[in-house]
């Protein structure tokens, strides 16, 4: 196995959306799943957090009339519901998995305990955990570093849609420099998006180095934790002798 034996992976509504920048994409489910399952048949211990921007979003509520802490939790829901769906999808390939929720939903899911959750991680099940952190105005981005913390995963991968970070949006300017490696330092001085500014802090404090990564990349998952190919995203550590290129 590689150097990574637990991760996080944090992955956006809208990715299992895919075409249809919508609802969910079957397709896009079932890429999702068997990527994760390269994980898993390696033995890498993997939990999962999944946005829920491809069904609702709490700030985009608040624009039609929507009280912002009861979009909040309509969100959260819809992160339930793109949990159960991965779930689904892992479980068709032979796959054990185990939604867990920051919100209690008893005849859904399990409410997630920090205990349970490395249980399941050590029986070799995928834990996908939903529901955010259970609170109004935090991001599944907070959600996915507060879970990685609890975990005490080695590694949090934040999918996007470019292949790591850069100096400005690369799909605006695409003459971006693109980072290889950056200290936390680093990414804060130079303002750069790695994650909303609570995850990437709860990180940082924690020494919890953060991979940014390019989810349509096929393989790039075991490339990165597997094989230790540092050229398929950037790294993000609080190391003082980082790498740029």
């Amino acid at each position: 196995m590689g150097k990574y034996q637990r991760i996080l992976v944090k992955l956006s509504g809208e990715s299992l959306a895919g075409s249809n920048r919508l609802g969910i994409d079957a397709g896009a489910l079932q890429y999702y799943a068997g990527e994760i399952k390269s994980l898993i048949d390696h033995g890498v211990e993997t939990a999962v957090v999944l946005g829920g921007g491809n069904i609702f979003r709490g700030l985009q509520g608040t624009k039609k009339g929507i009280d912002r802490v009861q979009g909040d939790q309509m969100g959260m829901l819809a992160t339930i519901i793109n949990s159960m769906a991965l779930q689904s999808a892992l479980l068709d390939l032979g796959v054990k998995a185990t939604v867990l929720s920051g919100i209690a939903v008893e005849t859904i899911c399990e409410k997630m305990s920090r205990q349970r959750a490395i249980r399941l991680l050590n029986d070799g099940q995928v834990v996908i955990v939903a529901g955010g952190t259970g609170n109004p105005f935090f991001t599944t981005d907070s959600a996915a570093a507060l879970r990685a913390v609890e975990i005490k995963a080695d590694l949090v991968l934040k999918g996007t849609r470019v292949d790591g970070v850069y100096s400005e949006d690369p799909e605006k300017n695409p003459h971006a420099k693109r980072y290889t490696s950056l200290t936390f330092d680093e990414a804060i001085e130079r303002n750069l998006q790695v994650m909303d500014i609570t995850a990437f802090t709860l990180c940082k404090e924690n020494t919890l180095p953060i991979v940014v990564f390019n989810v349509n990349e096929k393989g790039v998952l075991f490339d990165i934790v597997v094989n230790g190919n540092k050229e398929r995203g950037t790294l993000v550590t609080p190391a003082t002798n980082a790498q740029k290129q």
